[in-house]
């Protein structure tokens, strides 16, 4: 019987981690980092590897945590306007199903990670053995975080309602008042329990005007690596 500790998730996360670096970074790739917790591990291996073998790698990152990360690890920073194709993007998830759908935007970066691994030839997914869930919204009980234009989060909300979700602002824990993005933007989570149908549901968000994006990220990961409950991990690939 393994007891399940604070050490052996974070053991199970740093191994994913390491273990999707090791294996799909390659010389003269251009990189796009995530965010959160298990990215930290990710880009602190990146950075070993680059200067060990002197791989000459170009990141681009999803947020400022990213940016960060990627400087202090001694990596080239890279961006959109430069490397318009990304070779592997490399991110954590708030939740992942049986058919590698996810769900993210905890963090509040999800219109940025949207946009890096849209224009990724390949996601590879990090996290521990607490993101699976044979649905969406099974384990996340935070919501989908939907990005929207200040101006309408009130009439969105109201829509989102009607669609059979409890919308809630995203409000800020150090000042008064929502959340702001690094896009100038408002975060609405919205709880639709267990989501069947997430393709058609995402769709029927993103028609509602002023809604910038949804965490929701449909069939767009490639592979994902889990940290299990015993440190080894698991890798799960698109069928």
């Amino acid at each position: 019987m393994i007891i399940l500790t604070e050490e052996l998730i974070e053991l199970g996360k740093k191994n994913a981690a390491i273990k999707a670096i090791e294996e799909n970074v390659k010389e003269n790739m251009i990189i796009g980092i995530g965010s959160g917790s298990t990215i930290v591990y990710a880009v602190k291996r990146l950075g070993e590897i680059n200067k060990e073998k002197d791989l000459k790698l170009k990141c681009i990152p999803s947020s400022f945590q990213a940016h960060q990360l990627i400087i202090q690890n001694g990596l080239e920073l890279g961006s959109l306007e430069r490397y318009p194709e990304i070779d592997v993007d490399i991110d954590g998830a708030d939740e992942i199903d049986k058919n590698l759908n996810l769900i993210k935007g905890g963090g509040g970066c999800l219109v940025q990670e949207k946009i890096i691994a849209s224009n990724s030839k390949r996601l590879i997914i990090i996290a521990d053995f607490r993101k699976r869930s044979e649905r969406l919204g099974k384990n996340w009980k935070y919501g989908v975080p939907v990005e929207v234009i200040p101006m309408a989060h009130f009439p969105i909300m109201k829509k989102l309602k009607e669609l059979g979700g409890n919308p809630k602002l995203r409000m800020a824990k150090s000042k008064s008042g929502p959340v702001i993005t690094d896009n100038g933007n408002f975060i609405i989570d919205v709880d639709f329990g267990e989501i069947s149908h997430p393709q058609e549901l995402d769709e029927k968000i993103l028609f509602i005007p002023g809604v910038v994006d949804t965490g929701l990220f449909i069939g767009m990961t490639t592979k994902a690596y889990i940290g299990d409950r015993d440190g080894k991990v698991l890798i799960l690939e698109k069928k």
